[in-house]
């Protein structure tokens, strides 16, 4: 049984070592370069300020310029190009444009049209045209799906961006400076195996990743098995040394095993869970957002036009960049942002000056409509706990907005729901179902180290890992070199050979 263990542990640590080595050295740049995405700060920062008068047509005609059929997921008015434009969301295909001055809707944009979005985009610097481009190595995400192709410019400014605008929109959904271009080479591109994504492997590169990082696992169990088992506790070797190895590589493995193995592990084994294999983390979760809407996103829900809105607003002194049309629990309102994310409310009905938040009251309600049969539990987090707490960039959850207070309602229903509403807004941040909470201790506890403790700490955190990613680079080098060495006995150091016998000391 022994010799079985020595012999798996050693063939998957040839084939994987080299993997886990770049996974180590990658997972260092991204604690300082993550994987590009455009933050809210991005996106609203360079919006000019939406004009009173004159601005936009209603609602109503802007809905029946889409053409579609059915309401809404939201709506949405920005500037696109410096000129005012509704975004209308359905589930699963691209945001319909509609110019809000004229009502009619965007068709699909040229070279000239996207120059023009990423100038005013820029606000100053020059720009150039690269191409359109349907997905390359800065453009992987999942979440940019429905507004593919994209243009792509250039901007010459200092950071030297490169801006994805939407085709069907001129909506900025990206930006990438050339930092980022060169640090995600040896960062995220290399830990997340990109250069199997977008070719011949993009169909089976998520079951790649599943299964080496599965593998992984199981050599780094084996090896910290085997580990233990050639350790001398009670009397050493006849070396002096409790490790069978004097030295070389196969010590730096065996000692750097016992040392750093079991993060080494839980390193593996939570990429192995952020990849969310065979449905295991997926949702069970029931509740409906349309239940805790209340009600279709139709123009009759909403007496009070853009402009009077707009107008509202400014009265206050408030500048918006944004505009979003919502309903929470059959309650209409809209939800004013402005250049830095600061938000203000304002009743659909028109009937009161703008406000922080919306009413607690209202939240509750349509919380409660998402399961009318179920116990619920309200409770208003006034400060970040285990499961709701903000990340900095360059994380992947930088552009998740994550406000204080916040609303956590905690529902009996069979997958012991929560869900989290940010009151600035009326949204739903997140829900949560057991599932998701054990996800959040597997995956962001064990491999990022998500723990509010050392969040708070961020040089402490940066200093762990970086120490033990360095000593999980030291197991994986090392195994590199033995399993070189296995695989090419003549690469190893020379054993020098004991000296020939003469004939007479033969006899």
């Amino acid at each position: 049984m022994k010799r079985y263990l020595y012999l798996w542990h050693r063939w998957l640590g040839i084939v994987l070592c080299l993997f886990m080595a770049l996974w180590f050295v990658s997972g260092v740049v991204m604690l300082y370069v993550g994987y590009p995405a455009l933050t809210p700060a991005e996106r609203l920062a360079p919006l000019p300020p939406l004009p009173a008068k004159p601005c936009c047509v209603g609602l109503d005609r802007a809905l029946a310029a889409s053409g579609e059929q059915a309401a809404p997921h939201s709506v949405k008015l920005t500037s696109i190009a410096n000129q005012p434009r509704y975004l209308l969301s359905y589930p699963g295909k691209p945001q319909v444009a509609i110019d809000a001055r004229s009502g009619q809707r965007i068709a699909a944009l040229g070279e000239a049209d996207a120059l023009l979005a990423g100038a005013a985009f820029a606000r100053g610097p020059g720009v150039r045209y690269l191409g359109l481009v349907d997905q390359d190595m800065w453009s992987h995400s999942r979440a940019l799906d429905s507004e593919r192709p994209f243009h792509v410019v250039q901007v010459d400014d200092a950071e030297q961006r490169r801006l994805y605008i939407s085709q069907h929109n001129g909506r900025v959904v990206r930006d990438v400076t050339a930092q980022e271009r060169l640090w995600n080479w040896v960062g995220a591109w290399l830990h997340w195996l990109y250069p199997l994504r977008g070719g011949v492997f993009d169909h089976w590169a998520a079951d790649v990743v599943i299964y080496l990082s599965l593998a992984g696992t199981v050599a780094a169990i084996l090896g910290q098995v085997i580990g233990l088992m050639r350790w001398r506790f009670a009397k050493p070797y006849r070396s002096g040394s409790r490790s069978p190895y004097s030295g070389g590589f196969a010590r730096w493995h065996h000692i750097g095993g016992l040392l750093f193995g079991f993060v080494l592990i839980a390193w593996i084994f939570s990429g192995l869970v952020s990849m969310r294999p065979w449905q295991l983390f997926a949702s069970q979760s029931t509740l409906s957002q349309a239940a805790y809407r209340g009600a279709e996103l139709r123009p009759e829900a909403f007496a009070l036009s853009a402009e009077t809105a707009l107008a509202r607003f400014h009265q206050v002194g408030f500048e918006p960049r944004e505009l979003d049309w919502r309903i929470t629990g059959g309650v209409a309102y809209l939800v004013a942002y402005d250049r830095t994310g600061d938000r203000r409310v304002l009743p659909a009905a028109g009937i009161s000056e703008p406000y922080l938040q919306v009413p607690g009251t209202i939240l509750e309600h349509g919380a409660l409509a998402m399961q009318p049969d179920a116990q619920v539990d309200f409770l208003w987090l006034t400060g970040y706990d285990f499961y709701y707490f903000a990340r900095a960039e360059p994380s992947m959850y930088a552009q998740q907005r994550k406000p204080l207070p916040m609303l956590r309602v905690r529902f009996d229903d069979p997958a012991s729901t929560w869900v989290h509403i940010d009151p600035y807004s009326g949204e739903v941040i997140e829900q949560l179902d057991q599932r998701m909470r054990v996800y959040r201790w597997l995956f962001n506890l064990l491999h990022s180290w998500d723990w509010l403790p050392l969040l708070e700490r961020p040089l402490l955190r940066e200093a762990l890992i970086i120490a033990f990613s360095v000593g999980g680079f030291v197991i994986s080098v090392s195994g590199v070199v033995l399993g070189w060495r296995r695989l090419h006995p003549r690469a190893g150091p020379k054993k020098a050979r004991p000296p020939t016998k003469t004939r007479t000391e033969a006899q």
